[in-house]
């Protein structure tokens, strides 16, 4: 499946962004899909992940209570709805999908990627 991920920019601390990934193909909805980020000098971090019916969802602890994942699988696309943000969700947020729900956390299980987004925060 390809992956397109939009949404990212600059925002205040505080502020909300919606992230986007819309998937190109007929089994998206057959996929897990997670969020991962990157920030410079870092590795990689699993943000969240949800299950293909869209009934389960996993968080990192850094952004529970904070982002909502979420799919719909008649467009073909998942969303990260970001609140609260703060200076440490600045990163480059990517999209990716995997078959089966195991290991969601570790990115290398994931088949497929987006190009990613770029978030931004600000004091």
């Amino acid at each position: 499946v390809q992956l397109q991920a939009s949404g990212g920019g600059l925002v205040q601390a505080g502020d909300s962004l919606r992230l986007s990934c819309a998937a190109s193909g007929r089994t998206f909805s057959s996929y897990t899909m997670g969020w991962f980020r990157q920030s410079p000098g870092k590795e990689r971090e699993f943000v969240a992940a949800i299950s293909w019916s869209g009934n389960t969802r996993y968080y990192a602890d850094s952004v529970k209570g904070r982002f909502i994942i979420s799919r719909d699988n008649t467009r073909n696309t998942m969303y990260l709805q970001m609140s609260s943000l703060k200076l440490e969700d600045t990163a480059v947020y990517y999209c990716a999908a995997k078959g089966g729900s195991s290991y969601y956390r570790d990115g290398r299980t994931y088949n497929d990627w987006g190009q990613g987004t770029e978030v931004t925060v600000s004091s």
